[in-house]
């Protein structure tokens, strides 16, 4: 048990390594190590621990077999040692899926229209998971324009489920409070953040607003997001998917909906610059080509092969190792299928890829800059009154279980089954009314 722990710990690993640092870049994806501790010494932070975690994890028994992954604290500074005297904030944002799939297996043509996220949000307010269905759409934060960016982390910060979190030396202050009014939040995050964003040099008359502290650190995030990096990473160049071809905006989306009520009716379309950690993540999203829809056949092959050739499993890479020859199958994005379980097992492993690349989160740590200091190879982003040296990491990179792909096809249908009876029983589609307009809501939003 502990021998097949240790390398399970060590696929993780080694996934993000030889595999996803290829297609995020090397500045972006931090590994770490296997280590052993002590059995008392886990079960003693289990029992500590304990009290501490979700309600819906405690169920779930924490694994004691000795073998742990050590991992660098992504919510520092990654590119430049932590500098004590001065606070870091830590921004994580799970983007989630940023296109909405065009392929010709998929049957419900709303899949087509909405997307993935936009969608599920109705199942999981039917559920009770969350309270409140949110503004956020995965396709404005992808879109590469700026309003509409904006909008999308804005809309985050109003609704962050678990899809934002605010760290502040490495302590969560904000987000996954359902239970709690979000203006109030809002209210307290910009008190902590003033004087990030506004530091007392005399130049601030009277304290700003919460509305201008949140629109200093929408500025910041999305100027952090749209920095490109000269590490392409190996997979750079696939693009298995045009985005051009595909819809550029999701019909279900807040932004969309007002902004075509206002008399517009094309939605202009900016592009994510090529060397972006949005651009390299949606190009990783896109080797799911086929939509589960189309490879949930494919996984039926491969199990029926596997049931008369069950020795042959390893020999298929489901299980790793995930090296050069694992990454050189995925550069495979022809689709014609030529009925083989080769076919299948590639287009498996390419949707396992994107799966991973929809569900990881990305970090932001920003800490302010002082002028006096020479930070010519540091990267910098400007704000209004500030400077902050950042660095961006991908969190989450551990490859999505080959087993859960039925479970993926039931959860689909699920989705988009709700999503259609709850459209049906609105008079629009759109849920805006949800949100009680107010002032540090529409006068932010409105403005690029």
């Amino acid at each position: 048990m502990a021998e097949e722990v240790y390398q399970h710990l060590h696929n993780i690993l080694d996934f993000g390594k030889h595999i996803m640092k290829q297609f995020l870049g090397e500045n972006y994806v931090h590994h770490g190590d296997v280590v052993k501790l002590p059995l008392d010494f886990l079960k003693r932070l289990c029992l500590k621990v304990q009290s501490e975690r979700p309600e819906s994890r405690c169920e779930k028994e924490m694994d004691v077999s000795g073998y742990a992954m050590c991992l660098p604290n992504l919510t520092r500074l990654q590119t430049f040692p932590f500098v004590e005297h001065r606070p870091i904030y830590c921004i994580e944002i799970k983007p989630k899926c940023g296109f909405i799939p065009s392929s010709a297996h998929i049957t419900k043509e709303i899949k087509k229209k909405v997307c993935r996220f936009c969608m599920h949000q109705h199942l999981k307010v039917a559920k009770g998971k969350w309270k409140r269905i949110s503004k956020y759409c995965p396709l404005d934060l992808f879109s590469g324009h700026k309003q509409r960016m904006h909008f999308a982390l804005m809309s985050l910060l109003q609704e962050s489920q678990n899809n934002l979190k605010i760290f502040k030396n490495g302590e969560l202050i904000y987000g996954c409070r359902d239970d709690q009014e979000y203006l109030s939040d809002l209210n307290e995050l910009a008190r902590q953040l003033r004087p990030f964003f506004f530091p007392a040099n005399g130049l601030v008359a009277g304290p700003p607003c919460t509305k201008n502290v949140l629109k200093e650190l929408i500025h910041v995030l999305t100027a952090t997001l749209l920095s490109t990096s000269t590490d392409t990473g190996r997979a750079g160049n696939m693009k298995p998917i045009p985005v051009s071809q595909g819809r550029h905006y999701c019909e279900a989306g807040h932004f969309c909906t007002e902004y075509l009520r206002s008399g517009k009716h094309k939605m202009e379309s900016a592009g994510l610059p090529k060397g972006c950690i949005l651009y390299k993540l949606l190009q990783a999203q896109m080797l799911d080509m086929l939509d589960i829809e189309g490879l949930h056949p494919l996984y039926k092959r491969v199990e029926k092969y596997l049931e008369e050739c069950p020795e042959e499993r390893s020999t298929l890479l489901l299980d790793g190792p995930y090296d050069e020859t694992f990454f050189e199958r995925l550069k495979d994005l022809s689709l014609e299928d030529d009925g083989s379980v080769e076919y299948a097992v590639t287009k498996i492993q390419q949707y396992r890829v994107a799966m991973t690349a929809k569900d990881c989160s990305i970090m932001i740590a920003l800490s302010p800059s002082v002028q006096e200091e020479c930070f010519d190879s540091r990267p910098l982003i400007k704000a209004s009154r500030s400077s902050f040296t950042y660095s961006v990491s991908i969190l989450d990179l551990d490859l999505k279980p080959y087993e859960n792909i039925p479970h993926q096809y039931k959860r689909d249908s699920k989705i988009v089954n709700h999503y259609l009876k709850s459209i049906q029983t609105r008079e629009e589609p759109s849920t805006s009314l949800i949100f009680p307009d107010s002032e540090d809501c529409t006068l932010l939003l409105h403005q690029v």
